[in-house]
């Protein structure tokens, strides 16, 4: 256990003062307990952001004398520099775990060597003796070693496998190894003294001892397999290992003696149980111990963690606020690292979007349409609709039918009455012929306009006039009839029953390898949506976490020298969705590929499905036309019996003027001839 400094921080910094003794005097006579651990990662956590926002380090404007007693040689050793002070912390930190972890019950496996790593890897060895990189290897590999002692006890207690138990105390021989080296060092010796040959004599004696655990379990192992020739070798090398360790143990402490003694009756009686079985009942071989596979080690136990910014051990940022210009210009750094990252990805998602586009208009398949199976199951909504329509109309073809019939009625009627008029007006003049013959007179040549009364030349003029307009209006009535009967036979199907109408529809007629080959394209365009949404997911996760990577309390605590490795370690996150996006860009080759070659295979299937689609349509706008037209040959119809009425009524006029002219004129003649 260290000493730190025993007064109050009072740093004066440009008129800036920062009050900082009561966390400080905490840190410096933290209790002896877990309290205590926690007190200390709190202080050295503070001490991390503060190091960045004022000038603490060696040198600097606002640096303090900070004193540190070694351990070993008594000396005091003071440095003006912040980081020392959270050198000096976390030494402390490490030490106060160790011995919570001698007083600890021996089941955790969690060690004191984390604080020590943090310290090694992250400050100078120049400090103090202390923390030399020698000094700080014997304490990391110490505390690693009596950790996974704890480990290979619970394991032993809990029955676990010889295999594993013997690769877990395997470990513990090759942290006391890394341990021994750091005290067979010339540098750590002359630092450590005379304690130097008690320590190292331990630490051998403690190799010796968990090889000779490992090789018990080894021959366990053994024994279990029934390799008794190996069971044997191993538990010799055992007791041999166990042999060393006893001599070792001279000047120990009675329990450790006591532990020894035990550990030998049961290697010891191992051993002559294994030899004398295999002497007189199995007979086999006894290996070399050489020749047989090394143990493994199996490193299970894990150092606490140091991680100076993390606000669930060191507490909120008390100095949050205190942002540096120059983290605000590392951040715009980092912005312009992640815009980059942004646009070197966009550019090859747009690239392959750019392909995919490109290609899926070649191809001409709507996922939403090439499958159109389904339209032909049910009678189309717009369909539907007229049909409805025409279920609550039940008279509409039958008021079609009358009503033509009233027009051909009335449009038969005026036929009459014009060829009535005409016939008697070709009579007339028959005999106005005969009558000139007799009378001496040269007849005008045939096919010149007769010579006619004025009473009869006015019915003929109105007579070819109406003839005229008869005319006109015939072809119009023979037009109206033909689109009648056009579009009745299609009315009656919508005013009959459903499925006559579903019935009348055309539908494909597909094999089922015909529908294989749809299914497949099918899938293969599910895919690409499938691929396109994953893309576009992917990219808004990225944007979205982009947008919220905020790194500046990090650049706050960190050193401009470490900036870019930072940027590095930060940057990384986004490896996955990388990786993700990636993926999926490389999958597009093969995806297009599969569709290229589905729809090959889905192009005789494309021309029937194509040829059947149009006359479904076909036949569903011909339908539909049938219904809208409905009304209007009905308006049609009812204008050509207004016309014919009219025209009807003019005709019978100008039958009964030709008639009584006809009567005048033959009148006229019969004087003539009595005359």
């Amino acid at each position: 256990w260290q000493s730190v400094p025993s007064s109050p921080c009072l740093f004066h910094w440009g008129g800036f003062f920062l009050l900082f003794s009561l966390p400080f005097q905490s840190a410096v006579n933290v209790p002896r307990d877990f309290e205590g651990c926690s007190t200390l990662r709190k202080y050295f956590g503070q001490l991390h952001y503060l190091q960045s926002r004022i000038p603490m380090g060696a040198e600097q404007e606002a640096a303090v004398p900070i004193a540190w007693t070694e351990i070993f040689s008594g000396k005091t050793v003071t440095h003006e520099d912040i980081k020392y002070e959270q050198a000096c912390v976390l030494y402390n930190l490490g030490a106060l775990h160790s011995m919570l972890g001698a007083m600890d019950k021996r089941v955790s496996e969690e060690c004191a060597a984390g604080a020590f790593t943090y310290l090694r890897d992250h400050f100078p060895h120049s400090y103090s003796v202390d923390m030399s990189h020698q000094i700080l290897n014997l304490n990391i590999n110490l505390m690693l070693g009596q950790a996974q002692e704890c480990l290979l006890e619970k394991s032993m207690l809990d029955n676990r496998k010889s295999f594993l138990v013997a690769r877990i105390s395997a470990q513990v021989v090759d942290y006391y190894k890394e341990a021994c080296r750091a005290l067979e060092n010339s540098e750590t010796a002359s630092l450590l003294g005379k304690i130097q040959k008690d320590w190292k004599k331990l630490v051998q004696m403690k190799i010796y001892y968990f090889a000779a655990v490992a090789h018990l379990h080894m021959g366990k192992q053994a024994e279990e397999q029934q390799k008794f020739g190996e069971r044997v070798i191993y538990f010799q090398s055992a007791l041999d290992k166990l042999n060393e360790a006893i001599k070792l143990a001279k000047g120990q402490p009675e329990t450790v003696q006591e532990a020894l003694r035990f550990t030998m009756d049961v290697i010891g009686g191992k051993y002559n149980s294994a030899k004398k079985d295999n002497d007189f009942i199995y007979h086999e071989a006894v290996p070399v111990l050489d020749t047989l596979q090394s143990v493994k080690g199996a490193p299970l136990v894990k150092a606490l963690p140091v991680n100076p910014t993390d606000p669930a051990v060191t507490g909120p940022d008390i100095f949050a606020k205190l942002v540096p210009m120059a983290a605000h210009e590392a951040s715009s750094l980092y912005s312009e690292e992640k815009a980059k990252l942004l646009r070197d990805v966009m550019a090859k998602i747009e690239a392959k979007n750019e392909v995919l586009d490109q290609f899926m208009d070649s191809m001409q398949l709507d996922p939403e349409t090439v499958d159109n199976l389904d339209m032909y199951s049910h009678i189309p909504p717009i369909l539907m609709e007229k049909c409805a329509a025409l279920s609550v109309r039940p008279d509409t073809i039958k008021n079609l039918v009358q009503s033509m019939q009233v027009l051909s009625g009335v449009f038969t009627d005026v036929e009459a009455s014009l060829k009535e008029i005409r016939d008697l007006l070709e009579e007339d003049e028959a005999q106005e012929r005969k009558l000139q013959e007799l009378l001496g007179k040269v007849p005008a040549p045939q096919g010149s306009p007769p010579v006619l009364s004025l009473g009869l030349a006015e019915v003929s003029k109105e007579c070819s006039k109406y003839l005229e307009v008869h005319e006109k209006a015939s072809f119009t009535n023979t037009e109206l009839h033909k689109a009648m009967n056009l579009h009745i036979s299609n009315l009656r199907l919508l005013s009959g029953p459903l499925e006559q109408v579903r019935a009348a529809l055309p539908s494909p007629s597909l094999t089922e390898d015909d529908k294989q080959v749809l299914q497949n394209l099918k899938r293969i365009l599910a895919k690409v949506q499938e691929m396109r949404d994953q893309r576009t997911s992917l990219e808004q996760q990225l944007r979205e976490m982009i947008q919220k990577d905020d790194i500046t309390t990090s650049l706050v605590t960190t050193d401009r020298s470490e900036m870019k490795k930072l940027f590095e370690e930060q940057l990384k996150k986004y490896d996955q969705i990388k990786v993700y996006l990636e993926q999926n860009l490389a999958a597009q080759e093969n995806v297009l590929k599969a569709l290229t070659d589905a729809n090959v295979k889905y192009a005789a299937v494309r021309k029937v499905l194509a040829e059947v689609e149009h006359k479904w349509n076909t036949t569903v706008q011909t339908l539909v036309a049938s219904y809208e037209a409905y009304e209007d040959l009905m308006k049609k119809s009812q204008e050509g019996k207004d016309f014919y009425t009219d025209l009807e009524g003019k005709a019978a006029k100008l039958l009964e003027k030709a008639r009584a002219a006809c009567q005048a004129a033959e009148a006229n003649r019969q004087q003539i001839l009595e005359k």
